[in-house]
């Protein structure tokens, strides 16, 4: 019965399209029905560290209320030990402004609705184990210990992007799909290393691919979105196999607004020149000549001179 079921919600204050009345909403209807505690983030990583003492705790579920970066801690936290029935079962809230994983587990886009769905969820039971990925990252030698990914990771392109994003959000500008696109143009057009791609994929038993500038590993369908309208470089990608990878070696302006294109489509399906694809990989391998931006469920972690990415199959119980 829910009336006994212990849940945690994890609010980030700072999300962007939440705010503290609206968390206020949710908690009364959360609490109606399960022995709830609310605590809010005050530093980057604090959701891993609450989600890690829940599951300590053995808090039955994890709710969280932000964005796909909260999500992403959060599941770092309830995994610090590894996936096991011992996990609890985490529950998304959106808050944020794309929400992938949120959307990925059918989760409407409004917070309010939301959170009904997920207390008939689970007054129903309805949840399910789904696919994770992990990834190691190497800097100066030596590579630092797994991170989980919950939906996507990448090398190259994409985090240049995040990062240009990040940049101006920490000036004051708002997150939007604009800021998103001019990031894109700047970084496509002003970035050396589409003209000198540095980066080469290792698939086990296949020959290295190199001259690679993007890396897109995905662990659902979409990658990302533009507003409403999804990008979906690997439309095969599921919770319930492996990795899909989209790579793009050296190209010029024109073949990538092709490609923009191709994978903004109705059915999306980018083939041609410069375009690799790989479909559920339980692992794969990034290096880089010249140390690279990376980065984790549309948050920016730094620059690396390798990646390790691995699929983990049933790794995190969620409400669906």
């Amino acid at each position: 019965m829910l009336g006994s079921m212990r849940a945690l919600l994890v609010a980030n204050p700072a999300a962007t399209t939440t705010n503290r009345k609206v968390r206020d909403v949710l908690a009364r209807a959360l609490s109606s029905e399960l022995k709830l505690d609310v605590a809010e983030t005050e530093h980057r990583g604090h959701a891993r560290e609450l989600a890690e003492q829940a599951a300590r705790e053995g808090v039955d579920v994890v709710v969280t209320l932000g964005g796909d970066g909260t999500v992403n801690e959060a599941a770092n936290g309830l995994l610090v030990s590894g996936p096991g029935a011992h996990v609890p079962t985490l529950a998304v809230v959106p808050g944020g402004s794309t929400n992938v994983f949120s959307r990925a587990l059918g989760r409407s886009r409004d917070p309010v609705e939301a959170t009904g769905e997920i207390l008939d969820s689970l007054r129903a039971g309805r949840t399910r184990l789904v696919s994770l990925g992990t990834a190691s990252a190497e800097t100066d030698g030596t590579w630092s210990d797994p991170r989980w990914f919950v939906f996507a990771a990448g090398m190259g392109f994409d985090a240049d992007v995040i990062a240009r994003v990040e940049a101006q959000r920490a000036r004051g500008r708002r997150s939007t799909g604009a800021l998103y696109v001019r990031a894109g143009v700047n970084a496509f057009l002003l970035g050396r290393d589409r003209r000198r791609p540095p980066i080469t994929l290792t698939v086990p038993g296949e020959p290295p691919v190199d001259g690679l500038f993007l890396a897109l590993v995905s662990n659902v369908s979409p990658w990302s979105y533009l507003g409403a309208r999804p990008i979906d470089p690997n439309p095969a990608a599921s919770f319930d196999g492996g990795l899909d990878l989209f790579a793009m070696g050296r190209l010029g302006v024109l073949r990538m607004l092709h490609h923009v294109r191709q994978v903004m489509a109705a059915r999306p399906d980018a083939r041609g020149r410069g375009v690799h694809r790989w479909h559920d990989l339980p692992e794969l391998e990034l290096t880089a000549s010249r140390a690279q931006g990376w980065q984790m469920d549309g948050d920016h972690l730094g620059t690396a001179t390798g990646l390790r990415l691995r699929s983990v199959p049933e790794a995190l119980r969620v409400v669906v």
